[in-house]
């Protein structure tokens, strides 16, 4: 069967799910190292949480952008990821999704979180027709997020830098032997909200 456009596509297991930031040194060392966010970290900002760790690489720009150099792996559980996904908005206005304008910006304010489904990268970091999930999460979920949800972080800026080296050389299947094994995100367990 074909991909589905819309799908989560992720590294999970029963109990958890990875999702990818970057940050700048003095957020993301302390937080790898200590496995959790420091005091230091905005509990009351939008925070960006992202699946797909190809994504992150465009995003991060393989972890070298100015304040994306420390490429995080933070595994969350699963019950506060489908928890976001289930208290979601999408991020836009979409006329087949909502009634009208103003109810999705009503629901919008209220959201503690936000999807955004973007084009998924390959390699080389182009576009592909399928899309990758930008969970943004703020108030109540940033701060669950935070102090409830985190199971593990761990720094994978080497292994960014890795995958990237191999894919300059023109190693196509070292790199792809590199990347984290990402896989449908069972759809069943929670209603994921999808541009139509």
């Amino acid at each position: 069967m074909p991909e589905p456009k819309h799908r989560v596509r992720a590294l999970h297991t029963d109990s958890t799910i990875t999702v990818y930031q970057a940050y700048g040194p003095t957020i993301g060392l302390p937080t790898a190292r200590d496995g959790r966010f420091p005091e230091e970290w905005k509990r009351d900002r939008m925070t960006w949480i992202k699946p797909s760790f190809l994504w992150m690489m465009y995003r991060s720009g393989w972890g070298t952008k100015e304040g994306q150099t420390t490429v995080l792996a933070v595994e969350i559980s699963r019950t506060g990821f489908d928890w976001a996904l289930d208290n979601a908005c999408l991020s836009h206005y979409v006329p087949s999704v909502h009634p009208d304008r103003a109810s999705w910006k009503r629901e919008l304010k209220r959201a503690p979180a936000r999807v955004q489904w973007d084009p998924e990268r390959d390699l080389h970091l182009k576009p592909l027709s399928s899309r990758a999930l930008q969970l943004g999460l703020t108030g109540e979920a940033a701060r669950r997020y935070a102090d409830e949800w985190t199971v593990s972080v761990r720094d994978v800026t080497p292994l960014a830098h890795r995958v990237r080296d191999a894919v300059r050389a023109g190693d196509l299947a070292a790199a792809t032997a590199l990347l984290p094994v990402e896989t449908g995100y069972p759809a069943d367990t929670v209603h994921v909200r999808a541009e139509r």
